[in-house]
């Protein structure tokens, strides 16, 4: 009696087993992939770059849902346009599922000019992105600093450190090209004492160069009588003038040179 009635036991267990196993492969075989879709996915479209205006038709067309995330600012999109998204183009997401985007601001952020003058070229642009501005263009004027910022400009003008302008803004370079203003007129010597026309030269940044000595009894010892570059060449500084000088004439003494019995002191 008692063996019987264990195995009734052991058949109403197995019964169970097979019962659970069959229900348990129906919901998630037939039930489950019905209510969820299983196997019937969607590809997410790229849409960076389109506009806000048209993501809610664009979306539709594509069973899939969208929402506004975050927003920031960049000069390689147009305003109002999706400039990341999430999950990324290409992926399988169920119907109606959302999708998070990231839109390009309307209106750009104001940041501060920062300063450039005086620092290089290329620390300018090194700035000038982590402020969130652009390069504009780079022109160069006389300066003996090379590539060194002499002047910021916004839009022709100068704009002073700290200023507020919107980011994305391209800023414009004037530097140095490193070789200064160095061509000049050179002045006329002719007719100056040599002490004169050695001062002026040196004074001008140039050098004074050979010296040579020729008679001209017409003209005053000790004077220019030529020199090369001739007056009104252009020349750059560092250059070397050279000069022609009147020399004395017999019986004639060099006034910078003592005379004969003159010396003070003398016995």
């Amino acid at each position: 009696m008692k063996v019987t009635s264990f195995k009734h036991v052991l058949i109403h267990l197995a019964i169970i087993l097979v019962t659970g196993f069959i229900l348990l492969f129906l919901f998630f075989n037939i039930y489950l992939p019905s209510e969820t879709q299983h196997g019937d996915s969607i590809t997410v479209p790229n849409i960076q770059g389109r506009s806000y205006a048209e993501l809610t038709d664009f979306m539709n067309q594509h069973r899939l849902r969208y929402e506004v995330n975050d927003s920031t600012f960049s000069t390689d999109f147009p305003p109002l346009t999706v400039m990341k998204q999430y999950p990324l183009p290409g992926a399988q997401v169920k119907e109606n599922r959302k999708v998070f985007v990231s839109l390009n601001a309307k209106n750009p952020p104001k940041v501060r000019m920062p300063n450039l003058v005086d620092g290089s070229v290329k620390n300018a642009q090194l700035v000038l992105k982590s402020f969130g501005l652009e390069l504009g263009e780079i022109t160069y004027e006389p300066n003996l600093a090379a590539n060194a910022v002499l002047k910021q400009l916004h839009r022709g003008k100068p704009i002073e450190e700290g200023a507020y302008i919107a980011k994305g803004s391209k800023i414009d370079l004037v530097a140095g090209d490193g070789k200064g203003n160095n061509d000049f007129t050179i002045e006329n010597l002719m007719g100056m004492d040599l002490e004169t026309a050695q001062f002026n030269i040196i004074g001008s940044g140039l050098q004074v160069g050979e010296i040579t000595y020729e008679a001209a009894p017409d003209k005053a010892p000790n004077t220019v009588l030529r020199q090369i570059p001739p007056a009104g060449a252009k020349v750059q500084i560092g250059e070397t003038v050279d000069l022609w000088i009147v020399k004395f004439g017999p019986g004639q003494v060099d006034p910078g040179l003592p005379t004969p019995g003159s010396e003070e002191g003398g016995l």
